[in-house]
């Protein structure tokens, strides 16, 4: 991470790091300080300057990384056939175009950002399902606020507050062990919307946005919730009578003929097509239609109030991702036409589940993450300041109560619904029809499964000495290995926004490591050896996962070079025109970059006028390098298993649509106690994979029992005794070989039976948080007895190696749960989980 001087400012993690302490401890953290009356503006984007840029790794340190990835996914004779592309490319054209590279990236804000861009940007084909995730969000805890119309008004309020925070430049930065990381994408998260247009698709902003635009039975309506100041111009009563009116409004219209007119549709179609169709709408400059699409593309966000109740998690992640999928008397009635993909969405189904769609080109999931935690815990806040007015708040400084305010301080606002009128002109009737039975058909195409395994989470792998994402990435390369037999490109994503405008970097889960580790699980092998290879593949994959972090992955330094090449072709095609066949197209037009990418500070962040665009030229013959027409770039770029690690206590489920026909999406989230996954495939058997996974965490767990109880694992504190025991038993006297062994949990140790899934963890392994409650009273099961000859001596019972966690006493039955008065606790408890940090001290 070298440092830089641009602008007279150093670049570094150490430099950035002084600026965030130069703020006041109540600015870093509003909700450790319940109230800040000494708020300071600029502490959002304070440190942009300082942050280093993304450094580009030597060309021989990429290329070694790069055969590593490929070498357990490759036959030996595809494996030689690869090393010699890379010796070949790192003796013509790698060192050309690292070179070519390096120039490029001098005076960028980042090396890769433009190339990143263009990868979403030249994307032709539909959003939904292809680019676009989702977060579900848990349920409300307060059960008397999860209908609709409270819930989503308490959402909306709650997203407010955040942009506010966000454009007040008061929303303290994200940091990791106190480095504070890149905040830009929040600058790009609100007013933003993915424009189609002939060429590729452009970004385009609104600044000065103030309005959100709400979708009900496919009906558009809108209405401003924000002053020329940011400040919020409605409360969450008067937001909640908006809504209660356009639900109203909405279901006066039979839901097959409201269908008909549901223009949301269109933004799940082929970027090419909607470009088409919106420049129908625009056809008139100034027309109702025109107009309209305007106002939608400027909005804030989104709000989608649908009118079904999803029972299952599958249908929820279903709902959440593409909407369902209905049809009545040959009309679509589902939830997929009242969406619209080219933004940032806030879904809420009629019973008040909820969930985020969206758009991915500028944010990423953990940008994303952020505000979905930060309006769930303010959602709860907020409640538990009607009850207590001390009450902790999120924001270092909040709107003036807008029933105090003088009217005319407000401005020109709208606060009262309106519904845009769209004129359904034959082009639009015609395609709107088409792109709905498409989409159902891409719907249809996909399958959804979730797993919410509640037996243990992050802190019974930590305990037992492994990092938690690598012991759930071992569980996927496993539970697919074990259903088919071989090994896949896996991806997952790694944060690089210790670094300025940083996005992500590939790590590629599959090592030599893990793929000898699947090998030895599947086998006829004693436990020792199958947690051993455990231990070193996850060990490995925490190094790479670190490497990734520090910007030093191979993978989007090759593709950037990859792109200059592209970009050399397009420059110099006649010269490097060859007659061997290759085409190809470019994808990115990085001349642009410097004018728009310049650190969000007050006046900076993007508009129309200003968006990010691409136009692919034609394509051109020339002669591909020897490492990009290898079969191994295909291979590495075909990800069969694509997962991604998104999550806190705030979500329920998280996921994507999976990124290969042969393939599964994987979101997943790593509670203290439990793991959620939701996986997708084109139906690849999703279910039977979930149930794989299940099957392979309950063993794994047995596996670790085992060792834990001989004694084998790291706790120094347990007698070698068993060990001993474990080494003479095959030369004990007859005597002693005598009765069946029995564990110290009662329970023969030479055929264990199927473990109770229901239990929670009992022996001190960790994870389980099933309250007492639920817990099934301990059943006592009589021991079988050992019958031993007289001249045997008699030898006390072991004691147990564990204490028991808890004492059930018959005579002392629990007090049956009060619910009255609970919202502190379960306020206080819901805080604590989503900001340990703030209450540490407790």
């Amino acid at each position: 991470m070298s440092s830089a001087e641009i602008n007279g400012s150093v670049r570094s993690e150490a430099s950035a790091k002084e600026s965030q302490a130069s703020f006041p401890s109540e600015a870093r953290n509003p909700l450790g300080h319940h109230t800040n009356p000494d708020s300071r503006p600029g502490i959002t984007f304070a440190h942009q300057d300082k942050l280093p840029k993304l450094p580009i790794p030597e060309l021989d340190s990429s290329c070694k990384k790069y055969l590593a990835a490929l070498k357990p996914l490759q036959t030996p004779k595809e494996h030689h056939g690869t090393i010699h592309a890379v010796q070949d490319f790192i003796k013509s054209d790698g060192p050309l175009l690292q070179d070519k590279l390096n120039k490029y990236a001098n005076g960028k804000a980042n090396y890769i950002e433009q190339f990143w861009y263009d990868s979403y940007l030249n994307f032709d084909n539909p959003v939904v399902l292809n680019l676009n995730p989702f977060f579900l969000l848990e349920d409300d805890p307060t059960p008397a606020r999860n209908n609709q119309v409270t819930r989503a008004a308490s959402l909306v309020v709650s997203a407010l507050s955040f942009v506010r925070a966000v454009r007040r430049e008061e929303l303290p930065p994200d940091t990791v062990r106190g480095q504070p990381l890149c905040m830009y994408q929040y600058s790009r998260l609100f007013g933003t919307a993915r424009i189609p247009t002939e060429n590729g698709c452009q970004i385009g902003q609104d600044p000065t946005s103030k309005h959100v635009v709400v979708l009900c039975h496919g009906q558009f309506y809108w209405f401003d919730v924000l002053d020329d100041n940011s400040d919020l111009i409605m409360t969450e009563k008067d937001i909640s009578l908006n809504l209660a009116s356009i639900v109203d409004d909405a279901s006066q219209i039979p839901i097959r003929e409201a269908a008909k007119g549901a223009l949301g549709v269109l933004s799940t179609e082929n970027r090419k097509v909607w470009s088409g169709l919106r420049d129908v709408m625009h056809r008139e400059e100034g027309s109702n239609n025109s107009d309209c699409l305007n106002i939608v593309d400027s909005a804030l966000f989104i709000l989608c109030l649908d009118y079904t109740e999803p029972q299952t998690g599958a249908d929820l992640c279903m709902n959440m991702l593409c909407g369902s999928s209905k049809v009545e008397q040959g009309v679509q009635v589902g939830t997929c036409t009242n969406r619209w993909y080219d933004k940032l969405q806030i879904i809420v189904c009629k019973n008040g589940s909820a969930g985020i769609n969206f758009e991915h080109t500028g944010v990423d999931g953990h940008t994303v993450l952020r505000f979905a935690s930060d309006v769930y815990t303010d959602t709860i806040l907020r409640f538990a300041r009607t009850i207590n007015g001390n009450a902790p708040s999120l924001w270092a400084s909040t709107s003036p109560d807008p029933a105090k305010r003088d009217p005319d301080s407000f401005g020109d606002v709208q606060t009262t619904p309106h519904k845009l009128e769209w004129d359904m002109v034959p082009e639009l009737s015609t395609a709107l029809r088409f792109a709905e039975t498409r989409l159902a058909d891409l719907i249809q195409q996909n399958e959804f499964a979730t797993l919410e395994f509640p037996h243990y989470g992050k802190n019974f792998m930590t305990s037992m000495g492994f990092s938690p994402d690598a012991f759930v990435q071992m569980a996927f390369q496993a539970a697919y290995y074990g259903l088919y037999g071989r090994m896949e490109c896996v991806y997952e994503p790694a944060m690089t926004k210790f670094f300025y405008h940083g996005r992500t970097e590939a790590i590629r889960a599959v090592s030599e490591e893990s793929a000898e580790f699947v090998k030895l699980f599947w086998g006829e092998n004693p436990a020792a050896a199958k947690i051993d290879a455990l231990r070193k593949a996850c060990q490995k994959h925490t190094a790479t996962t670190k490497d990734c972090a520090k910007a030093q992955g191979p993978d989007r330094h090759m593709y950037a070079l990859y792109c200059i090449w592209q970009r050399a072709i397009d420059e110099d095609g006649a010269e490097m025109a060859s007659s061997d066949g290759w085409d190809s197209t470019r994808p990115s037009s990085p001349e642009a970059v410097n004018s728009i990418v310049g650190s969000p500070k007050r006046s900076s962040m993007l508009s129309e006028t200003g968006s990010i665009s691409s136009s692919p030229p034609a394509p051109v013959q020339h002669q591909m390098p020897a490492l990009f027409a290898d079969n191994g770039w295909d291979k590495l770029n075909n990800t069969i298993l694509s997962t991604s690690n998104c999550g806190n206590p705030s979500l329920r489920q998280f996921g994507f649509g999976p990124t290969s026909g042969e393939g599964f999406g994987i979101g997943y989230i790593i509670k203290d106690g439990s793991i959620s996954i939701c996986a997708s495939s084109k139906h690849r058997q999703t279910s039977r994979f979930i149930d794989a996974l299940e099957s392979y965490f309950l063993e794994i767990r047995k596996l670790l029992r085992q060792l834990k109880r001989r004694g084998t694992s790291a706790d120094k504190t347990v007698s070698r005794a068993r060990e001993a025991e474990d080494h003479h038993r095959p030369r004990a006297s007859r005597v002693k070989s005598r009765g069946r062994i029995i564990t110290s949990d009662g329970k023969p140790q030479a055929a264990p039976p199927e473990e109770d899934n229901t239990e929670s963890d009992d022996d001190g392994l960790g994870g389980c948080r099933t309250p007492l409650s639920s817990r099934p009273f301990l059943k006592l099961e009589p021991v079988v007895p050992i019958t031993l000859r007289p001249a045997a001596p008699l030898t006390p019972p072991r004691s147990p190696p564990f204490k028991p966690l808890m004492t059930v006493h018959a005579s002392s039955p629990r007090r049956p749960q009060i619910k009255t008065f609970r919202t502190r606790r379960c306020t206080h408890a819901v805080v604590r989980r989503l900001y340990p940090s703030t209450f540490s001290s407790s």
